[in-house]
């Protein structure tokens, strides 16, 4: 089976690309990444000569570049995570969340939909989306499959809208998909603009730790490993046409959680403890920022028998041991070092 892995150079991509190639050595693998400030060629280098594994530098927006590698390598399926992603970048630049994340995915579909039109049946689209399109929960409740979509932020409504064509193409054009909406990822090689990797950043060189307004928004934590495998058993034995919802059961408030790390450091890094809560430092709320997510996952328990490897204690310290242990990623990344160093590993096609 020859499977397109999208994005597959980003934090969850590149763990879903490496599952897929360890685990699955009759596949071919291939990985299509544009390599934007997120996508890093150095989250896979312990699988870049692997035999079933192929590296292609691209972008889901060029329809034609979509329509050669198709035409050249005939892809069996699609796993489709490329996404511009991170919420407080969408609402500066809208636009950019609509070229990726709507005309990307209709790119996709298309040239897919053309490929294997005369054989439908062999052939699967797998859409990963998010559960921020279902807008915000108050103290009570969970999303499901069913929860009707209210996206409040440009990221959120790209998403939706890209979900929204994945859908019609499977009802006007019989395209086999499969569609997931998961909870907000944490682990290993998580690109430090989000709030964790930010954070364990922030305490390890005494900087600030900056929350919004009082911390009180609550987000479930999907330890990224758990996604991917979640995603692995989706792809297998899903239902064509569903949904599945991938939480990982986690609820925190944002200054508990932060609060948690905080305390997580300094046992590690030999501080006194208390001593990274001083970094703290409260900052002014984002413009819409959803109070609460928190995913129902029980179709994916029990239709899949998939579930949770970790607390999220487990999987937080896991990730800071990874983050201490992985200084010159970090640094690289940080530095933005890795475009140049890791590009000139690869050429274009």
């Amino acid at each position: 089976m020859k499977i397109l892995i999208t994005g597959g150079a980003g934090f969850i991509g590149s763990h879903v690309v490496r599952l897929f190639v360890n685990k699955y050595p009759n596949y071919q693998i291939y990985n299509l990444d544009k390599l934007t400030y997120a996508g890093n060629l150095a989250n896979l280098t312990d699988i870049k000569d692997k035999e079933n594994y192929t590296f292609l530098k691209g972008d889901i927006v060029d329809a034609a570049y979509l329509e050669g590698i198709f035409a050249e390598y005939q892809f069996d399926a699609v796993i489709h995570l490329a996404a511009e992603s991170h919420v407080d970048r969408s609402i500066t630049d809208p636009l950019a969340f609509v070229h990726t994340n709507v005309i990307g995915t209709v790119n996709l579909l298309n040239v897919a939909r053309q490929h294997w039109k005369e054989n439908m049946d062999k052939h699967l689209f797998y859409h990963i989306s998010t559960d921020e399109v279902y807008g915000s929960l108050g103290e009570d409740g969970l999303f499901t499959e069913e929860t009707a979509y209210d996206p409040r932020s440009p990221y959120s409504a790209s998403k939706a809208s890209s979900d929204h064509f994945v859908r019609a193409y499977y009802h006007t054009y019989s395209l086999p998909i499969k569609l997931s909406n998961c909870s907000n990822n944490y682990g290993p090689n998580h690109f430090p603009e989000k709030l964790i990797p930010l954070a364990i950043n922030n305490i390890k060189n005494e900087r600030p730790v900056p929350v919004y307004g009082k911390g009180e928004n609550v987000r479930d934590w999907l330890y990224v490993l758990d996604h991917a495998r979640a995603i692995d058993d989706i792809f297998h034995r899903g239902k064509v046409g569903d949904t599945y919802n991938i939480g990982g059961v986690n609820e925190w408030r944002n200054i508990d959680l932060i609060e948690l790390l905080c305390d997580l450091m300094d046992e590690k890094l030999g501080r006194p403890q208390g001593h990274s809560r001083k970094l703290i430092t409260f900052v002014k709320d984002r413009a819409g920022h959803d109070l609460r997510y928190a995913i129902d996952s029980s179709k994916l328990m029990n239709e899949l028998g998939w579930e949770p490897s970790v607390t999220f204690e487990e999987g937080l310290s896991k990730t800071v041991d990874w983050y201490l242990e992985n200084t010159e990623w970090l640094e690289n990344v940080t530095s933005g070092n890795y475009t140049s160093y890791y590009e000139q590993q690869y050429t274009d096609r």
